[in-house]
């Protein structure tokens, strides 16, 4: 796992709102938090979380094979151990939120995954998307 807490935290935004994610050995793991507190607007989202984690077990869905914990930078600036997934356990997870939000969220996660395959691909594409997401964050 050290080598996976070296990775660079990311960014992502879904509707204003800060997605964290990690790259690691092609795939993207994602907080699930931040997915939770996108799609519920829960005050308490870590308890959601854990409310759901507990649904989801007695499910049948094994927690501890699709969950990782990662280092992500939190509201702080320290990296700190955060329940994440990949795009497969994010969309199983979601499935078991009700919300409304939760399609637009699908279709985005899609989304951002095709744009990293295409950075993949043609590097010159990742330098691109870094000069507007700086442009926007002076702005």
């Amino acid at each position: 796992m050290k080598d996976k807490e070296k990775e660079e935290t990311h960014i992502a935004i879904f509707k204003g709102k800060a997605i964290r994610r990690k790259f690691i050995e092609d795939k993207w793991f994602f907080s699930i938090i931040d997915i939770i507190s996108v799609l519920t607007d829960s005050t308490i989202p870590k308890r959601y979380w854990a409310d759901l984690k507990t649904k989801l077990e007695e499910e049948g869905f094994e927690a501890y094979d699709k969950i990782v914990q990662l280092k992500l930078v939190a509201e702080d600036g320290k990296l700190r151990e955060t329940d994440c997934a990949d795009t497969e356990g994010i969309f199983r997870i979601i499935q078991s939120i009700p919300s409304k939000k939760a399609e637009p969220f699908k279709r985005w996660l899609a989304r951002v995954g095709y744009e990293r395959v295409q950075e993949i691909e043609n590097p010159e594409l990742a330098q691109e998307r870094m000069k507007k997401v700086s442009i926007e964050v002076r702005n």
